[in-house]
């Protein structure tokens, strides 16, 4: 059973999505939160296997919310997913500087919010190309020179190019067509590569695939 939590300030939002959410096999939803302080103690109580969290919400925000989640130790179990009216690069960046393994906007379709959650509790980050390509870019426009990340060395060549490809945006099954290998051979050097480096996700992956240098924005084109 994947358990959520439904944190949003508006109390019509969380009931739409806990009327979605419940009414699926495997699915329930555990709690809810209006705002980011009650999100934080509900998921210490809970321990949902992931949160829908609301960016903007009066108090202590998502994105707050959010860091305090991701950078306790006791909650490594927990995902987190930002939830926002608006489709804005800051908050992507933010989003993902943050911790979060997904990023959707509030009136995305019912079937790509279901399919987010699974995706999600399942490891994958709910990153598209297009999404990984801006951050990227966003990346390139406030950081300054890349530095080595932690790790790194303990990596082999193939697991470096991996996860240079996974920075550059590419699914699995790109990376397999790339690398002419089997999608799960892809997926497990992407797997090794995480937890080499002690990446919460594939999002956090992309991160330190730019912020080591492996990518760098004009590879994008």
């Amino acid at each position: 059973m994947i358990r959520v939590l439904l944190a949003d300030d508006q109390q019509l939002v969380r009931a739409g999505f806990r009327a979605l959410l419940d009414a699926q096999p495997g699915i329930e939803v555990a709690g809810e939160a209006a705002d980011g302080a009650e999100a934080l103690r509900l998921v210490r109580a809970l321990r949902p296997d992931i949160a829908l969290m609301d960016i903007r919400m009066p108090g202590l925000d998502g994105l707050a919310a959010t860091r305090a989640i991701t950078g306790d130790p006791e909650l490594t179990s927990v995902k987190v997913v930002m939830l926002t009216t608006f489709d804005l690069d800051e908050y992507v960046f933010e989003a993902i500087r943050s911790g979060a393994s997904g990023f959707l906007v509030k009136d995305t379709e019912p079937e790509e919010l279901l399919r987010a959650v699974r995706a999600v509790v399942a490891g994958d980050a709910l990153l598209s190309p297009g999404v990984t390509r801006r951050l990227i870019a966003e990346f390139a426009a406030r950081s300054k020179a890349p530095a080595a990340a932690a790790g790194l060395e303990r990596l082999t060549d193939r697991e470096r190019e991996v996860m240079a490809l996974v920075g550059m945006g590419m699914s699995n099954e790109e990376i397999a067509r790339r690398l002419v290998v089997s999608p799960l051979t892809a997926k497990t050097h992407v797997s090794r590569t995480m937890i080499k480096l002690g990446a919460r996700d594939r999002a956090q992956l992309v991160v330190l695939a730019y912020e080591s240098g492996l990518v760098r924005p004009g590879w994008l084109g």
